[in-house]
């Protein structure tokens, strides 16, 4: 029970980042330009593909090799079936009537909540795991488990933004934009939590989860969110500085 409360706690921080990343859509307006809306998605498109390389690929390679294993094999057949699901729900989505009355946007908003959330999963798996061995250890290992909650909380930040800001320029409310950036960030600790439970059938897995939200990501990013984004200068600009920014925060929180 222990180990589950510190899991808990642990992940309830990185959740609370998400949120407070998400509640940007509270200082802006509805009524933008285009420039600006290119460049929101733009942002969350760069957020979004330096996560997946430097928060997911990257430690599933590290990982894959440390467990003995290959990463061609791992890394890539998990790339391709998070890449392979996405297809298969956008997919299903163009299908929808609902979704075809909504028009792209709807099925847009879909696509980039699922990956993000797909991609906080792992993320709670690890800090959960962290303060589970740290509390069974008797605190030994709770200043490793503070940091990369810490690390992850902060790159979280710029994530919650990263899914409500596009989502409240295309349109949707505050609240509901702020919501659903939210939610994509409420797997943390309930994935914290599940993954105490059955620690070592999950730990094995980890690689394969971690680049399976990648590929999910990756293919939200580079089929949907740059081609739209694209449409001003700003959006590719901003593409960048989302990149960067999350890129640095990954290097410099390790």
């Amino acid at each position: 029970m222990r180990s589950v409360i510190w899991a808990g706690c642990g992940t309830a921080f990185t959740f609370a980042m998400t949120t407070l990343g998400a509640a940007l859509v509270f200082f802006f307006r509805r009524s933008i330009g285009e420039r600006v809306q290119c460049a929101c998605l733009g942002f969350a498109a760069g957020v979004m593909s330096a996560a997946a390389v430097f928060s997911l690929l990257v430690p599933a390679m590290e990982q894959t090799q440390e467990m003995g294993g290959s990463p061609f094999v791992i890394v890539t057949l998990g790339f391709v079936l998070g890449a392979a699901m996405i297809a298969c729900v956008d997919a299903l989505l163009r299908r929808m009537k609902g979704v075809r009355r909504a028009g792209d946007i709807s099925r847009r908003r879909t696509l980039m909540f699922t990956a993000v959330t797909l991609h906080n999963i792992p993320e709670g798996m690890a800090v959960g795991l962290a303060f589970a061995l740290a509390a069974r250890d008797g605190g030994l290992g709770l200043a490793a488990a503070v940091t990369l909650a810490l690390g992850i909380g902060i790159q979280n930040f710029p994530e919650g933004a990263a899914v409500a800001l596009p989502l409240r320029q295309s349109g949707m409310s505050r609240m509901r934009a702020f919501a659903l950036g939210t939610l994509s960030g409420a797997v943390e600790p309930v994935f914290g939590v599940l993954v105490v439970l059955a620690a070592t059938v999950v730990r094995q897995a980890m690689p394969l989860l971690m680049a399976f939200s990648a590929g999910a990501m990756m293919y939200v990013v580079i089929c949907e969110m740059i081609p739209e984004a694209s449409g001003e200068r700003s959006g590719t600009r901003f593409a960048m500085v989302g990149y960067i920014v999350m890129m640095a925060l990954d290097i410099a929180l390790g």
